[in-house]
């Protein structure tokens, strides 16, 4: 199903209503695909009691270049899709989901703007799937942020070799990840394609269950 959020943009709704919701995932699709074919990552999770929620890039990119070229190359499109994230938060907000029921979770370059969204707006997230992904910046880039993520459970996972996502990366995402405070575990698939995996997917089901489970103790 579909469903207009505050942005007045169509965003893909699946799973739960959010009124209804133990909590919600953000899927962002990567270059080239769509909301529908992130949103079926959704139904791999297996997790009917949480709101699935997948907006749709313009022309199927979220931004125009590589997440290691210079960050001005990508500019305005990158602040444009980090700005549709943080619009996206703050209806789910106002539907009554708070911020630690909320995960980020993507593939690729979406994979990329959810660990560069939670990041640059550290603090009170529920989690972060990262599949093939990391933060956004060339070679030698210094990350800073503000902001702690104490607490914060975070996937990254991705293959090696790869052509699109240095594993390197992968690896330093999740240790300026873990020196801003989150609970971080990384798996590293070799030998396989560019795309999601059955192990990628036990993981992440693994901590949308514990979050879940948090809650309702």
């Amino acid at each position: 199903m579909t469903t207009n959020l505050h942005s007045d943009r169509e965003v893909l709704h699946g799973g739960r209503k959010l009124a209804e919701a133990a909590g919600a995932v953000i899927l962002l699709h990567g270059r080239g695909a769509s909301a529908a074919d992130i949103l079926s990552l959704g139904a791999e999770f297996d997790r009917d009691d949480l709101a699935y929620l997948a907006p749709q890039a313009e022309g199927h990119t979220w931004y125009p270049y590589s997440f290691l070229a210079p960050v001005a190359k990508n500019e305005p499109w990158l602040s444009a899709a980090l700005g549709r994230i943080s619009e996206i938060v703050e209806d789910l907000l106002r539907a009554g989901i708070s911020r630690e029921k909320i995960v980020l979770a993507g593939f690729s370059q979406g994979a990329c703007l959810a660990a560069e969204f939670v990041a640059r707006n550290a603090g009170g997230f529920g989690g972060l799937i990262a599949l093939s992904g990391g933060l956004i910046g060339p070679p030698g880039t210094k990350f800073e942020y503000k902001g702690r993520l104490d607490g914060m459970a975070a996937f990254l996972g991705g293959v090696d070799p790869d052509a699109h996502v240095p594993w390197e990366r992968v690896e330093e995402s999740a240790a300026i990840l873990s020196a801003m405070g989150a609970r971080v575990e990384t798996k590293r698939y070799p030998g396989m394609p560019h795309s999601v995996n059955r192990a990628e997917i036990a993981e992440a089901k693994k901590l949308l269950d514990a979050l879940v489970a948090r809650d309702r103790r």
